[in-house]
C-alpha cells in the first residue's frame, strides 16, 4: 500500500514515495541496521543500498570462485533485458504471450541440439534450474514405471552412480523410491554400465546417467549403459529406460563432441536435462527438462490451468517466477549460435586442460581428469607429499580470494581427497596464470609443513554447484 498523507490546503491525499527516508541520510549510518526485525521508518534509497551493498563485500568474489558451474558473468546487453523482463511472471502465459512464446523457442532448439527423432514432437519446459528438472523427469519414470508395475506393494527404485547430483537423493526420499547406487572403484569414479544393469530388475524406473560428473568432470559412457540395458532386455524381457542428467555436459557435448553418442539418439533415453545457468551461459536460475515425445510423460503429470483468462498446460513444479532468464537463455542462443558456443566453450576447455598441465608440471599434484570433458579437472597431492593435504591448499588460496573446493570422494573411494576446478566462460588465460602463479607462490610454504593441519572434513567446501 503507497503511504498517503493531507495537507490542510488540499484535502485530497497526497502519494508519497514510501523509501524517501530522513532528511540527512547519513544519519542513518550512524547505529546499525536492525537484523532481526524491520526498522520501524524508512530510510532513504541510497541509505538502504549501502547498508545491503557494504555488507555483501563479505562475500566471496564470484569470478574467482572455481567451486561453482553457475554462471558468473553475462554481456551487458543480457542484463539490460533481464532488467526487463524482471517483473513478468513465466507462468503466465496468457499475460506475456511472447515470453512463453521465447521459452518454447528454446524447448525446440534444445530438442534439435540433442537429436530428438522429431524436434516438433518433443516435449519441455523451462525450470528454475537442474535440480527441479530432475525431479520432474524422475516423477515421469515412476509414474511410467507404475503403469507397468508388477504389484502396487512393489517398492520402485533407481539405478545410478553413487556420484550423483544430491537432488537425485531428494528425489528418491521425496517420492519414496528405493536408491541403487554403484559404488566408485579404484580408478573409476562414476557409473559402470555392467553394474548398473545388474542393479535393475521389474520394479526398476530407470537409471540415471551422467553427461560430466560433478566429482571430477568426466562423461559417463551413456552409450555403453543403453547398450547393457539392450542386453539386460534381450535376457529378461526388462526395457528399462534411461535418463541423461546433462547438467553440464549437455551443453558442452554437442558443441565440442559431435561424434559422442549420448543423447535422443539413443532409443532408450527418454529424457534429458540441462542448466541453462551453468554452461548453457545464463545467470541462476533456469533449467530445462526435455522428452523425446510425448508419450515419454506422461499425460497424467500435464496440468491444465485456467488462470487470469488462459488455458495452459504445465508440468514444472514451480509456479510464479521471472520470465528473465528464460529471455536471457533466448539472448545466449541468438546471440552465439552454434559457432559462437563452440568458440566459448572450446576457449572454457583449453584454459582448463592448460591450467591442469602447468599443476601437473609442478610435481606436487596427481591429476585425476585433465579438462578435455567438462571443462573441469580434479587432482590431489602426489603420494611422495606428506607435509599438506588437498584441505591446506584450499585454506591457502582462499587467503588469496580463489575458492577452490576440497572434499573426499564417497563409497568405495573415501580415502581419496581432491581438489576441483570449474573453467567458466569468464575465467580467462590471464585469471588462470593468476591462480597458477599463487599456487607456485604458497608451495614453498606448504612443503615446509611438519604435516597436514587438523581439518573438519564435514566442513569441507560444497562442491555440487
Amino acid at each position: 500500500m503507497p503511504l498517503h498523507r493531507a495537507t490542510q490546503h488540499d484535502e485530497r491525499p497526497m502519494s508519497v514515495n514510501p523509501f524517501v527516508g530522513p532528511a540527512n541520510p547519513v544519519g542513518d549510518m550512524t547505529e546499525a541496521p536492525p537484523r532481526h526485525r524491520m526498522p520501524a521508518a524508512p530510510m532513504a534509497p541510497s541509505t538502504a543500498y549501502q547498508l545491503v551493498h557494504d555488507e555483501l563485500m563479505l562475500d566471496g568474489n564470484a569470478r574467482l570462485n572455481l567451486a561453482t558451474f553457475v554462471t558468473t558473468w553475462m554481456e551487458p546487453e543480457a542484463g539490460v533485458l533481464m532488467a526487463e523482463c524482471r517483473d513478468k511472471n513465466m507462468i503466465d502465459k496468457d499475460e506475456y504471450p511472447r515470453t512463453a512464446e521465447l521459452e518454447r523457442r528454446c524447448v525446440a532448439m534444445l530438442a534439435d541440439l540433442w537429436h530428438a527423432p522429431d524436434p516438433s514432437a518433443a516435449v519441455g519446459c523451462s525450470t528454475t534450474g537442474s535440480s527441479e528438472a530432475c525431479m520432474l523427469a524422475g516423477m515421469a519414470l515412476k509414474r511410467r514405471w507404475s503403469r507397468r508395475a508388477p504389484a502396487r506393494e512393489a517398492r520402485p527404485n533407481l539405478v545410478m552412480g553413487v556420484n550423483v547430483q544430491v537432488c537425485w537423493d531428494k528425489f528418491c526420499t521425496f517420492w519414496e523410491v528405493e536408491a541403487r547406487q554403484v559404488p566408485m572403484e579404484g580408478e573409476r569414479f562414476h557409473l559402470d554400465p555392467e553394474a548398473a544393469a545388474e542393479l535393475c530388475d521389474e520394479n526398476t524406473i530407470g537409471v540415471v546417467g551422467v553427461l560430466g560428473s560433478t566429482f571430477d568432470g568426466s562423461y559417463e559412457p551413456i552409450a555403453e549403459l543403453c547398450a547393457a540395458l539392450d542386453g539386460l532386455q534381450e535376457r529378461t524381457g526388462l526395457d528399462i529406460p534411461v535418463h541423461v542428467d546433462g547438467a553440464s555436459g549437455g551443453m558442452i557435448a554437442p558443441f565440442l563432441d559431435e561424434d559422442l553418442v549420448w543423447d535422443f539418439r539413443l532409443p532408450r533415453v527418454a529424457s534429458i536435462n540441462t542448466s541453462g545457468h551453468k554452461y548453457g551461459l545464463v545467470y541462476p536460475g533456469v533449467g530445462w527438462a526435455l522428452w523425446r515425445d510425448a508419450d515419454a510423460l506422461p499425460e497424467e503429470l500435464v496440468f491444465r490451468v485456467n488462470y487470469l483468462g488462459g488455458d495452459m498446460p504445465t508440468f514444472a513444479l514451480n509456479f510464479s517466477r521471472p520470465g528473465a532468464q528464460v529471455v536471457a537463455q533466448y539472448y545466449t542462443f541468438l546471440r552465439l549460435g552454434r559457432e559462437g558456443y563452440r568458440a566459448v566453450q572450446q576457449a572454457a576447455r583449453d584454459v582448463a586442460r592448460g591450467l591442469s598441465e602447468r599443476i601437473e608440471a609442478t610435481g606436487d599434484f596427481r591429476l585425476l581428469t585433465r579438462g578435455d570433458q567438462l571443462p573441469v579437472f580434479a587432482f590431489t597431492t602426489a603420494p611422495e607429499v606428506s607435509a599438506y593435504d588437498v584441505f591446506d591448499v584450499s585454506r591457502r588460496m582462499r587467503e588469496h580470494g580463489w575458492l577452490v573446493p576440497a572434499y573426499t570422494f564417497p563409497a568405495n573411494r573415501e580415502d581419496l581427497s581432491v581438489l576441483r576446478v570449474v573453467c567458466r566462460n569468464g575465467f580467462s588465460e590471464d585469471l588462470a596464470d593468476m591462480f597458477a602463479e599463487d599456487l607456485n607462490r604458497l608451495l614453498p610454504d606448504l612443503r615446509r609443513q611438519p604435516g597436514p593441519l587438523t581439518h573438519d572434513r564435514n566442513a569441507a567446501t560444497g562442491f555440487h554447484h
